[in-house]
């Protein structure tokens, strides 16, 4: 399914999300990813990365387990994922991501891993999503 979804995100993502330098995913917390034994938002992103023919590198690393964010506020939601992110790369100066997330609602989780990002140097931080949960 993730080869599918990739495809219909490729053929309905703005013309300027296809211009960005790598793409990268949101990631699971360690446990939460050895629990469910994959992390969708990955898989979906290095499809997507073949669609597009942009190359994947996974740059952001969920370094605090956190609550879920089902159910809790926007402002819980921001507050929830405060440092949670880490980029383990320094050579991201001037580049431009697309941030893949499988499901958002508010957007505080790619708001937090751009953030963390931009920190990061990167000039632009594009995000995008498979569905918006309510």
């Amino acid at each position: 399914m993730a080869k599918t979804a990739a495809h219909l995100l490729a053929i309905h993502l703005p013309m300027s999300f296809h211009n960005v330098d790598l793409i990268t995913a949101i990631p699971l917390h360690v446990r939460r990813e050895r629990e469910r034994g994959y992390n969708q938002s990955d898989i979906l992103a290095k499809h997507l990365s073949t669609e597009l023919h942009l190359p994947y590198q996974r740059l952001l690393q969920k370094v605090r387990s956190t609550l879920p964010q089902a159910g809790l506020t926007r402002n819980q939601r921001l507050s929830n994922l405060e440092r949670a992110f880490r980029c383990h790369s320094d050579s991201l100066s001037g580049k431009r991501i697309l941030l893949i997330d499988d499901v958002t609602t508010t957007g505080a989780t790619l708001q937090e891993a751009a953030l963390v990002l931009k920190q990061a140097g990167a000039a632009l931080v594009l995000g995008a999503v498979l569905a918006h949960g309510r």
